[in-house]
């Protein structure tokens, strides 16, 4: 009679159950992290970010003769230079043409109103007042303008308030911290998981996870060089052009160029419907209209192939579904997260592709029907060719 196994050996292997309750439990914990700690995550996911963006660079300072912990701290105190430095110089004119837009927003409410009174004026003339009626006309022109004093007055509360000045010192004081310590110790904490790895899987799990760090790191830096070129060319092309808050629309719309064509269009709209306000005639409204015609060609010939090129493998369509899906789950950490999850997804997807392309599930021929001919046996009469 044989004894029974004792707990404290070894297993000699993990069945299917184990590994699937495995992944299941790494993705319920995942979730729950979000879902509880949503509200503190967001310093500490960003230093995450910054310690990916800026590891290339410390590995090279390291194998330059810089110990590690010193290219950390010169990698982050200079990045903090270049945002006081872009603080400095550009926060004085944003917060002037911040005062000019709310001093300016009482007009365009009136115009906006006045274009929705006379649009139904027209639709009224035209389809006769038992379609639109006065009653109607007057609440379209009220909520018009109801609707610009609520972006005025959203926009005063988000300016103003104590809970987004705490965020934002929490960003600036947390983030460059764990950051430096994220890029410090990087090569550590990627070797540590790295050991975590089941030993099966270990080869395959690397493999992805370099081709997600390919796709991610390729679209991550290349997305960000695409940004601040576009920022710069539309702040400086739309004030050169004369527009009043061009400094504000062109570095939004080149900031938001990470979602495709959410930038470039959200700024079209708002810089036209601007110049249309200021400019008496329609040579401004051309000019600016011209400026983000030039920006999409110089954006689709120039700083795309050049950033980017054919080494990112996201769709502009999935990254789009990605960050609203992410902007809707988590609010601001789920847009940071959103790129990241989406390449992780797509390599996974593909990997998994290609192993059903290649599995029975796929290359099983279908089985013969009845009346059928078998296999290697010429279907229907043989054609005669001579005489």
């Amino acid at each position: 009679m044989t004894a029974p196994p004792s707990p404290f050996e070894p297993m000699t292997g993990a069945t299917r159950g184990q590994r699937v309750a495995l992944l299941a439990g790494l993705l319920v914990a995942a979730w729950l992290v979000l879902q509880l700690f949503a509200s503190v995550l967001l310093p500490f996911v960003a230093a995450a970010g910054v310690a990916y963006f800026l590891d290339p660079l410390a590995s090279r300072l390291d194998q330059a003769g810089l110990r590690r912990a010193a290219a950390a701290g010169l990698l982050i105190v200079a990045l903090l230079a270049l945002c006081l430095l872009f603080a400095l110089l550009l926060y004085p004119l944003i917060i002037a043409q911040l005062g000019i837009l709310l001093s300016r927003l009482p007009t365009y409410v009136e115009l906006v109103r006045g274009f929705a009174i006379e649009s139904i004026a027209a639709l009224q003339q035209q389809l006769g007042p038992e379609f639109v009626d006065e009653k109607l006309r007057d609440l379209v022109g009220g909520q018009a303008g109801a609707m610009l004093s609520f972006v005025a007055l959203a926009l005063r509360q988000v300016i103003g308030s104590g809970f987004a000045l705490f965020n934002v010192l929490t960003l600036m004081v947390v983030t460059p911290v764990v950051g430096f310590y994220l890029l410090r110790d990087w090569p550590d904490v990627v070797a540590r998981v790295d050991s975590w790895l089941p030993r099966r899987y270990a080869d395959t799990v690397r493999a992805q996870a370099r081709e997600v760090n390919r796709i991610l790191s390729a679209w991550l830096r290349g997305q960000a060089m695409c940004c601040v070129a576009l920022a710069v060319y539309y702040a400086v092309a739309l004030s050169a052009v004369g527009l009043d808050l061009g400094l504000i629309v062109g570095l939004s719309s080149g900031f938001l160029s990470f979602i495709p064509y959410v930038g470039s269009i959200t700024g079209a709209m708002t810089a036209i419907l601007l110049a249309v306000a200021q400019f008496p005639t329609w040579t401004g409204v051309a000019m600016v209209a011209g400026v983000f015609v030039s920006g999409q060609l110089l954006e689709g010939y120039v700083i795309y192939p050049r950033f980017l090129g054919d080494r990112v493998e996201l769709h502009a369509v999935w990254v789009i579904f990605s960050l609203f899906a992410g902007g809707a789950a988590f609010g601001f950490l789920g847009v940071l997260l959103a790129v990241p999850a989406a390449a992780t997804i797509g390599v996974l997807c593909r990997f998994w592709l290609h192993r059903y392309l290649e599995s029975p599930l796929y290359l099983d021929p279908p089985r013969p029907t009845e009346g059928d001919a078998p296999m290697g046996e010429p279907v229907g009469e043989p054609v005669e060719t001579g005489p």
